[in-house]
């Protein structure tokens, strides 16, 4: 029987076959209602301020302001809303990062077919899912730094002031410039220095590298 109120779902991610992949699968849900798509961190915030929707679905990598900086506002903009992050990243770091800003789940696309309805039903009923692949590698990982950066982002703030470009630092790290790109903005906007000249002087002075 289908309940009078539905879990509301907005679907945020920046390719079009990917939102109707999971339109799909959540659509298959009786007590599922999927109220509304986005395909850019504007449109998600758009989406989740007319919409309050039970939970959000939000890619980590989408057009526009990265979906980690942009947690706090979305959070803000309906604050009953909990956001299931849905994304390729296995790092742990970014699952630690993604819980930190407020996501109440954590769920790897390729798992999506099998994890990503009862992180819904979790999340909607007041609690928590992170994946236990996640989890484990988490667990693996220990406890993040004292500092507020994480282990990537301080390995990605050396080479950034050491004058290694994104694609370095990508190959560098066998990460995609994407990932790089995201992690650096995560660091500018957690130490509040948007300049490449005060990246290394924050790195200097915490003896990140040499003078």
């Amino acid at each position: 029987m289908v309940p009078d109120s539905p879990i509301s779902i907005v679907i945020a991610d920046d390719h079009a076959v990917v939102r109707s992949g999971l339109r799909m699968l959540l659509d298959a849900e009786a007590d599922f209602s999927v109220v509304a798509e986005a395909g850019t961190v504007e449109e998600t915030r758009a989406a989740v301020a007319e919409r309050h929707p039970s939970v959000l679905i939000l890619d980590l990598h989408m057009a526009g302001d990265t979906s980690l900086t942009a947690m706090p506002t979305l959070r803000c903009a309906a604050p009953d809303t909990a956001i299931v992050v849905l994304t390729m990243q296995e790092d742990p770091a970014f699952a630690r990062e993604a819980m930190a800003a407020g996501a109440r789940g954590y769920v790897l696309k390729e798992a999506a077919d099998t994890e990503l309805v009862a992180a819904i039903r979790s999340v909607a009923s007041g609690g928590t899912y992170l994946q236990p692949e996640v989890g484990a590698k988490l667990a693996a990982a220990g406890p993040s730094d004292d500092g507020p950066l994480t282990r990537r982002e301080t390995e990605i703030l050396q080479l950034v002031a050491l004058g290694h470009t994104t694609a370095e630092i990508a190959e560098s790290l066998h990460l995609s410039a994407r990932t790089v790109e995201t992690h650096r903005s995560n660091i500018q906007s957690k130490l509040n220095l948007t300049r490449r000249a005060d990246l290394v002087r924050y790195a200097l002075e915490r003896r990140l590298i040499a003078s």
